[in-house]
């Protein structure tokens, strides 16, 4: 008897499926600080070290990617965080 392979998923060029994805936050002066850190750890599930990084993140470069996953879980953490006010952008993880 003869033992089934299973072959790997190749994403076709192009492809977005399984690509990974990301949510990237800009600095706003007019949003209070305690606001965003809040957001971030509810719609990221990251801890409070993590967070204050991000924040400082945007606050120098003007901007810091603060979630990774699939497109849909970056769109729901996108919409949770732009509820205070930031302005967020869903993308792929790579450009290429």
């Amino acid at each position: 008897m003869s033992t089934p392979s299973i072959l790997p998923v190749v994403d076709q060029p192009g492809s977005t499926a399984a690509a990974r994805w990301k949510v990237t936050i800009f600095n706003d002066d007019h949003i209070l600080r305690d606001d965003v850190f809040d957001a971030l750890i509810r719609a990221t599930g990251c801890d409070a070290q993590e967070a204050d990084i991000e924040i400082w993140e945007a606050e120098k470069y003007g901007k810091a990617p603060v979630h990774f996953a699939n497109r849909a879980e970056c769109e729901s953490a996108a919409w949770i965080i732009s509820r205070v006010g930031v302005k967020t952008e869903v993308s792929m993880e790579w450009d290429d």
